[in-house]
This record gives C-alpha cells, sequence and structure tokens, in this order.
C-alpha cells in the first residue's frame, strides 16, 4: 500500500512540476502584451481626488473590467460603487470579478487599486506623467507602480494561469476574486461599504494586497509590519484681525510666531518625536546604513538623519510626525502685517500595535498644553488609520513565500513599511479567517507619489511570475 501511496504522489508531483512549468512559459510569452496594457492604463490620468476629473477613474475602472472579461476566467466581472462611509454620495468605481471554487480549492482574493495620486508639475518629470516611457530598464509614469503594476501582475498572473491550464488540458478548480478599487490614493472613503455591500463576491481564504514594495530590484519581500495613521489639521489662531507689523510688532505675538514655537515641541533634540503616549513597536529588522538611506532619499550632503535607534527601526517600528501642509500667505503675497491665524496638516505615522484613536487624543492633548501665549488651537479633519502585523504562521504565508524564492530565485525578506494602508484593518474586520499577504511591485526607487515615478521592469516580471506560481499550487490545494 506504502509503494501505491508513494507512486501516485510522484504521479502528481510530476504534474504538478509540468503545470508549473507551463505556467513560467506562459508568463514569459505574454509579458509584453502584459506591459502593453500597463502602458495603456498609465496613459489614463486617473487620480480620484475631488479637484479631478472622475470621469478618468471610471474610464479606467471599465477598461481593466474589460481586461478581466478577456481572461474567460471569471463567472461574474463587475464595476460597482458604494456609499462613502457616514454619507450618501458614492465612492470612486472600483472593479470586481469573481470564480467559484470546486472541489474543495481555496479561494484567493486579488487586491490592487487603479487610481493614481495627482502628478504635480508637470515641470518637475523628466518625461510627461500620463505618457508612460521607458528608460534604463524602467518604466516611468504616474501609477505606472503605484498601483497599476499590481492591477497588472494580477491580469497577467491569471493569464498565465489560464493559458497554462489551456495548454495542459486540464481544469482550474482554485476560487479567484478580484477587488480593484478606485480611491485608495483619497482615503478609501466607501471601503468599508463596499466590503459589505459585497462580501459574497469578495469572500476568500487568502487575500494578496498588492500594494507594498520590494526590498530591492532583486530580492523579494514580503510585507509583515505597516504603521498605522493619524492626520488631522490645527489653526492657530492669536488675533480676530491682522495688525500691522510696524505698529505692533514686538508686543503682540502672530500666529506664524505661535505656530512655530509649537510645532517645534513635537520633537526632541535628536529629532525624534517627543509627544507622550506615542510609543514604538518590537521588531527584528535588517541591516540598513545610512549610505542606502541617503541614497534612496535624496537626503542631501550634510545633512543628517533624525531619531534614534537602527534606521529601519525609527522607520517601521517608531512614531513619525510630518508637517505636511500650510495655509498662510505666501511670500509673493506676503504683506507687513502681523498674521491672525494659520492652519497647519499635520501627518503622523504611529507604530505597529498603537490605537490611532489614542495617538490622536495624545497629539490634541500635546498641543493644546503647550500652546504658546495662549494662542487659541481648533482642530479638523482627524483621518486615521489602524496599523498591521501579519500573521506569518499560516500556510499562505508559507506558499507565497516559496512562490518568491522560486521566481526570484532568492529568498524572500520579511519587511516593514513606514507607510500605512489603513483598510487593511477593514479586511481583517470583514473577513477575520483569512490569511493576508502584503506584496507589491514597487522598490525603493520606484518613487511612488513623487516625480518621476517608474517600475523597475524585471521585478515587475518576477513579481507577475512569483503570483501564477502561488495561484497554480493553490489550484491544488484542499482548503
Amino acid at each position: 500500500m506504502r509503494l501505491r501511496d508513494d507512486g501516485r504522489q510522484a504521479h502528481v508531483t510530476d504534474q504538478q512540476h509540468h503545470f508549473e512549468e507551463a505556467v513560467r512559459a506562459s508568463a514569459r510569452t505574454g509579458h509584453e502584451r502584459t506591459l502593453d496594457d500597463l502602458q495603456r492604463l498609465v496613459r489614463i490620468p486617473s487620480v480620484s481626488w475631488p479637484a479631478f476629473d472622475p470621469a478618468h477613474v471610471a474610464a479606467s475602472a471599465e477598461e481593466i473590467a474589460e481586461l478581466l472579461r478577456e481572461t474567460g476566467v471569471f463567472d461574474v466581472v463587475d464595476v460597482r460603487r458604494a456609499p462613502v462611509e457616514g454619507g450618501t454620495d458614492l465612492g470612486q468605481p472600483a472593479v470586481v470579478a469573481r470564480r467559484a471554487a470546486r472541489n474543495g480549492r481555496p479561494t484567493v482574493l486579488l487586491y490592487a487599486h487603479h487610481d493614481v495620486q495627482p502628478p504635480g508639475k508637470d515641470e518637475d518629470w523628466l518625461s510627461p506623467p500620463f505618457e508612460p516611457t521607458l528608460r534604463d530598464g524602467r518604466l516611468y509614469g504616474r501609477g505606472a507602480a503605484d498601483d497599476k503594476a499590481g492591477v497588472m501582475a494580477h491580469i497577467g498572473a491569471i493569464r498565465a494561469l489560464a493559458a497554462a491550464a489551456e495548454s495542459e488540458k486540464r481544469d482550474l478548480d482554485l476560487g479567484i476574486a478580484l477587488f480593484i478599487e478606485g480611491e485608495e490614493e483619497w482615503a478609501s472613503q466607501s471601503f468599508g461599504n463596499f466590503l459589505r455591500e459585497n462580501r459574497d463576491m469578495l469572500a476568500a481564504d487568502a487575500i494578496i494586497v498588492a500594494d507594498s514594495s520590494n526590498w530591492d530590484e532583486e530580492t523579494p519581500a514580503l510585507t509583515v509590519a505597516l504603521r498605522g495613521a493619524v492626520a488631522f489639521n490645527v489653526r492657530i489662531q492669536t488675533l480676530d484681525r491682522a495688525s500691522h507689523s510696524g505698529m505692533f510688532g514686538g508686543a503682540v505675538p502672530d500666529a506664524m510666531l505661535a505656530a512655530v514655537r509649537l510645532l517645534d515641541t513635537l520633537w526632541d533634540a535628536d529629532g525624534a518625536v517627543a509627544v507622550d503616549g506615542l510609543g514604538a513597536a518590537d521588531l527584528d529588522v535588517p541591516d540598513y546604513d545610512e549610505a542606502r538611506l541617503r541614497s534612496e532619499t535624496g537626503l542631501l550632503d550634510g545633512v543628517s538623519p533624525v531619531g534614534r535607534g537602527a534606521i529601519l527601526s525609527r522607520l517601521w517600528a517608531q512614531p513619525s510626525i510630518s508637517i505636511t501642509g500650510l495655509d498662510a500667505p505666501d511670500v509673493a503675497n506676503a504683506s507687513n502685517t502681523l498674521i491672525p491665524s494659520v492652519r497647519v496638516r499635520i501627518s503622523a505615522r504611529i507604530a505597529p500595535g498603537q490605537d490611532p484613536n489614542a495617538a490622536y487624543a495624545a497629539l490634541v492633548q500635546h498641543l493644546q498644553d503647550r500652546a504658546p501665549f495662549g494662542a487659541h488651537l481648533t482642530f479638523e479633519d482627524p483621518g486615521l488609520g489602524q496599523a498591521f502585523q501579519v500573521d506569518t504562521s499560516g500556510w499562505a504565508v508559507s506558499e507565497v513565500r516559496r512562490a518568491m524564492a522560486d521566481a526570484w530565485e532568492r529568498d524572500p525578506v520579511d519587511i516593514g513599511v513606514g507607510g500605512s494602508i489603513p483598510f487593511i484593518a477593514e479586511l481583517v474586520d470583514e473577513f477575520p479567517e483569512a490569511q493576508i499577504l502584503v506584496t507589491g511591485v514597487e522598490d525603493p526607487d520606484g518613487r511612488a507619489h513623487s516625480p518621476n515615478e517608474s517600475l523597475h521592469l524585471e521585478s515587475f516580471r518576477k513579481s507577475l511570475l512569483t503570483e501564477a506560481l502561488f495561484l497554480a499550487r493553490l489550484d491544488q490545494r484542499i482548503a
């Protein structure tokens, strides 16, 4: 009996090996088409911010839906919208698709987003932001990496899986769902409602969120920790009207003086966060030196890093605070007046494990306690995002690590990310039994959200192959 079991296992293993080789071949032959489709998506300026034309986001969604229909894999492909949280307005269009699992196989949900950040000033780009340009092994354009490459990694992997199944004359039993969001860059305001309204379409045993980064151009990574986010406006007011700076300066504190003094209290002399109640996480971090930090960020000669401890601990496991906006007269319109009020945008990142509500309360308390000269403070528009840590003990983590090692021919690195993906907490709430895998196609030089955003093409090819191999192996797994 044992011999027959061993023989059957060898036969199954041999069949799976042939199938995976067919998947590799299909991914390779389909790569040029995938890149063409990615460039077509990049040409659509699908900025989801309210000041931009929503017709472009709608056009992007329809284009992706058609690409999914062409695969012939799905039972349902649709473009849908849901109300924003706390309102009746509809969010931006998202694409959903699903094929039912058969014969006890698991279902995997593939997430990415098709909306993009505003491009900024055209003169800051070496080539037009919505004209995809190939240069030195990279594809440049807004959304080329974040996150239309994630969209096309999913589609390319599905195409490779379907083509391999056809060439091997076998049926696919794996369940696959897709959720291609249309407003991730505008705070995913309808995300929770969308999950609830489309729960049956999106329910899965494992979820791949393809919106992160790899360790470098040659090394894959699985993101296992993400910082949370707390952002808000604070209005700082000292006067009920503007006054002549020559007549009253030196006796009357203006709002800019109060703002400068107040904001400086957020950090200590080393530039580390100095707000009681904002804590750090205990994470193991790989080696990463100051030279790499300088290379990846453009830190100028003579400008020192800030904070304390290992650099990656500062980026992944400790809080940070940035001032990302300031409403005050600009230099071109400056007059000799004492400014009565200014408004500041504060963006904080909080350590994995920190509750964002508690972090927001700590920041407000800190500022109120230190308002100089009795300045009046008003807090506006808080936006809170949960941090996230991955449970790495599940089978899906093992399978995706194995797929990464096979596709990249190098073992993956577990990484944290200083940025935030707050909606992952909503995925956990809605699908508590699902294993969540945070992957990505970006690399440290991709410059997502910045001018000259780009995608490293060889990394993209390997990321797509990783997902195709992962899907092929799940097609043989009993849920």
